[in-house]
């Protein structure tokens, strides 16, 4: 499961794996992790070769209960500090460097060959799991994702939100190592007008297709790419 920020990766995710009895795991939050270290550590994130070169050093940990998933760190629970204005607001700098990419991809792919889950990011079905029987790229437009995050996020508006989301998006969709792109052969779903009980019908329908052309039948908010 690929999209930008706000698009409903994690609540659909996390409701297709309740859903399926399945692990869950958010591949975001990791990045999340390792920015949060980064900062506490007071490397330098303006300087690349400074954070490759301390990227190995944090023991990052991630949950797969969809019910909990949880994320620490060197032993510490940082599911609530990760979702600070600090870590979002450096996190794709982190994310950008090769070195933690490649560290966090192999963590990544760990877990994933447990078997039994659904995976959240933006490079899942591109550079992590390309070979997923399932590849969904969620989308929402502008407005509906900044009302999402700004709801989540005390003290924050929607106009914040919106200018935040649309730096992030440019810094993920160009960075030079693996930038956020719907996959090949993945299924748009486009939330914007769906509830998030319709949009996790529509991705278990195309689960049980396996990944085969669908109808959604939901306002017909999914188009397959060719």
């Amino acid at each position: 499961m690929d999209g930008p920020s706000g698009s409903g990766k994690s609540s659909v995710s996390r409701g297709v794996a309740r859903a399926l009895g399945l692990r869950y795991l958010d591949t975001g939050a990791m990045y999340r992790a390792m920015t949060w270290w980064m900062l506490r550590e007071g490397v330098d994130l303006g300087d690349p070769a400074a954070v490759a070169a301390r990227c190995a050093a944090p023991v990052i940990v991630s949950g797969t209960d969809p019910d909990g998933p949880t994320i620490h760190v060197d032993g510490v629970d940082v599911a609530e500090p990760i979702r600070g204005a600090d870590v979002t607001g450096a996190v794709s700098v982190v994310a950008a460097v090769p070195e933690v990419r490649a560290r966090l991809v192999d963590l990544q792919r760990e877990v994933i060959g447990e078997g039994g889950i659904v995976v959240e990011g933006r490079d899942i079905g591109t550079v992590v799991c390309p070979e997923a029987p399932v590849k969904v790229y969620l989308t929402a437009s502008p407005e509906a994702r900044a009302r999402r995050r700004s709801a989540e996020v005390a003290g924050s508006t929607v106009e914040a939100q919106q200018e935040a989301m649309a730096k992030r998006d440019t810094l993920d969709s160009t960075r030079k190592t693996d930038p956020l792109s719907m996959a090949a052969g993945a299924v748009e779903l486009d939330t914007t007008e769906l509830t998030l009980d319709e949009v996790v019908t529509a991705v278990l329908r195309l689960v049980a297709e396996c990944g085969g052309h669908t109808s959604a039948g939901v306002g017909d908010p999914i188009h397959e790419r060719t």
